[in-house]
């Protein structure tokens, strides 16, 4: 069964320690899933779920998770109430803990210029001002390029 960037959301929203005071952003959620399809297909060298992210502001979004989750604005994202891991195969799970266990830890602002220094969002983002909206979409071959040469450093 084929997973959607919506159930990678939820694996992370469900990590979440919010009785130890933890939280996860829309913009930390964003980039938790970008680093997930980058990571996976640098390391897997297929896509871990088919949506797209585009090169936006404040670092790659995927433009249905912003959607579904817009209102939240700079908040707290409460975690998914019908979250069901089973969607995902043992490889899969085991990636998502490693990317948890590396990002998760950092919050969304961190992530953002996090992206902001890597060559996947600034070349998608070629000829546009800094602040100036953007919708072209991240290469996946150059992120899983970008990935793997980061694998060899």
């Amino acid at each position: 069964m084929a997973i959607s960037i919506f159930n990678v959301a939820d694996f992370f929203l469900n990590r979440v320690e919010t009785e130890k005071g933890s939280s996860i952003t829309h913009l930390k959620l964003q980039k938790l899933c970008y680093y997930a399809q980058a990571w996976y297909l640098a390391l897997e060298d297929q896509k871990l779920f088919k949506e797209k992210f585009e090169a936006w502001v404040h670092g790659p979004v995927n433009p249905d998770l912003f959607a579904k989750y817009r209102d939240a604005g700079w908040n707290s994202i409460r975690p998914a109430t019908d979250f069901d891991n089973s969607v995902f195969s043992h490889e899969q799970l085991e990636h998502l803990e490693e990317i948890w266990d590396v990002y998760g830890k950092y919050d969304g602002k961190f992530l953002e210029d996090l992206t902001h220094q890597e060559d996947p969002w600034i070349n998608a983002r070629d000829g546009y001002d800094p602040t100036e909206r953007c919708n072209v979409e991240i290469d996946p071959n150059e992120m899983k390029l970008y990935y793997s040469r980061q694998l060899e450093d």
